[in-house]
C-alpha cells in the first residue's frame, strides 16, 4: 500500500468486514444496513443494522433479520440491503439466493422483520440479475423500487411497499452499468447512480447521470467516485445517498476495499460529503482526510430555532 503523499485514507466507518451500505435517517440517528462482509462468494446469511446521532459513534443493534430463521424461501448469500419507512412502518428489500429480491416489514427500524413469504422480484421475472434493490422516494411521496445487475429497472410500488404492477417496469443500460443503481432528487433534477466494473476489481467505481424524470430519459455525467491508490483507497462504489434533514447537506456512503489487505470480499465502510452545484451537476467525490461528522442533533436545533 502506497502512501507516499502521507495522506492515508480515514478509517473504516465501522471496525469490521462490511459492504454496500444503505444509509438513512429515521428520527434523530443516522440508520446504516451493509452486508456482512469477510467470506467467500459472498455467503452471509444475515443482516446488522448500526445507528449513530453524528456519524461517529455507532451502536450496533445485532442481527436484525436472518434467512434461515425468518424466510421459507431463502437460505444464503444475504445483500445490498435497503429501508424505507411509510406510515410508521418499516420495509428492508434485499437480495437472497444470488438471484431475487425480498422484503420484510417491521414497526422498528431495527426490527423484527416478518418476511413477505416469497421473492418480490425472482429469478428470471426481468432481464439481467434480480440483486442490489434500492428505494427512492419521491418529493409527491410515491416509492419506486430501483435494481438490477447488467440491466437497470426501476417501477413504482403500490401503496402496499410490497408489491408493484410488472407492467410499470423500466428497464434499460446506463454506461458502463454493473450494478447498485441508485436513484434521489433535488429541486427538479433525478440523478441516477451506478457501480462500474466488477467489485472484485480496484476499479469498481461510481458513474453518474441526470434527467428530468426518474425514468429518463438520462444524460450521462461520467465518474462520481473512484479508486485513489496513493491513499490505499480501491474499489470505491455499491453507494448509497441521504439528504440530511432541515439541510441542503447531502452524503454518499460506499464500501471499499478494507485497508489493508482487502478483496473483493472483505470491505469495509465509508462516507463522504455528496455536492450538488448550481448547474444542476455533482461535484466528483474525493475519498475525506478527516473522519466526517454531522450531528442531527445539532441540525434539529438550528431548524426550530429558524422556525421561530
Amino acid at each position: 500500500m502506497d502512501h507516499s503523499n502521507g495522506d492515508p485514507a480515514v478509517p473504516a466507518l465501522i471496525e469490521g468486514y462490511y459492504a454496500d451500505p444503505h444509509l438513512c435517517v429515521f428520527g434523530d440517528r443516522y440508520f446504516l444496513y451493509p452486508t456482512t462482509d469477510g467470506s467467500n462468494e459472498w455467503g452471509a446469511t444475515s443482516f446488522r443494522a448500526f445507528s449513530s446521532p453524528d456519524l461517529i459513534e455507532w451502536t450496533d443493534h445485532g442481527v436484525v433479520f436472518s434467512l434461515p430463521e425468518h424466510t421459507r424461501w431463502a437460505e444464503a448469500h444475504a445483500w445490498a440491503p435497503a429501508v424505507a419507512e411509510r406510515d410508521g412502518r418499516y420495509y428492508l428489500y434485499y437480495t437472497a439466493e444470488r438471484e431475487n429480491i425480498g422484503v420484510a416489514v417491521a414497526s422498528s427500524p431495527t426490527g423484527p422483520f416478518t418476511d413477505l413469504g416469497r421473492p418480490l422480484v425472482a429469478e428470471g421475472d426481468f432481464p439481467g440479475r434480480a440483486i442490489d434493490p434500492n428505494i427512492f422516494i419521491n418529493d409527491d411521496g410515491a416509492a419506486y423500487l430501483c435494481w438490477g445487475n447488467s440491466v437497470a429497472h426501476t417501477v413504482p410500488l403500490n401503496e402496499d411497499m410490497v408489491s408493484f404492477n410488472p407492467s410499470g417496469v423500466v428497464s434499460w443500460i446506463p454506461t458502463g452499468f454493473r450494478e447498485a443503481v441508485n436513484l434521489h432528487r433535488r429541486g427538479d433534477v433525478y440523478y441516477l447512480s451506478w457501480s462500474e466494473n466488477d467489485t472484485r476489481d480496484e476499479d469498481y467505481r461510481v458513474r453518474y447521470a441526470t434527467s428530468t424524470s426518474p425514468f429518463g430519459p438520462w444524460t450521462d455525467r461520467g465518474v462520481l467516485l473512484e479508486k485513489d491508490p496513493q491513499r490505499g483507497i480501491r474499489a470505491t462504489g455499491h453507494h448509497s445517498i441521504v439528504r440530511i434533514p432541515h439541510t441542503d447537506e447531502w452524503l454518499i456512503a460506499y464500501h471499499r476495499f478494507a485497508i489493508p489487505g482487502g478483496t473483493g470480499y472483505r470491505r469495509e465502510l465509508a462516507i463522504d460529503p455528496l455536492v450538488h452545484t448550481d448547474d444542476g451537476l455533482l461535484q466528483k467525490v474525493i475519498p475525506s482526510r478527516e473522519p466526517i461528522v454531522r450531528d442531527l442533533a445539532g441540525y434539529r436545533t438550528q431548524s426550530e430555532n429558524a422556525s421561530k
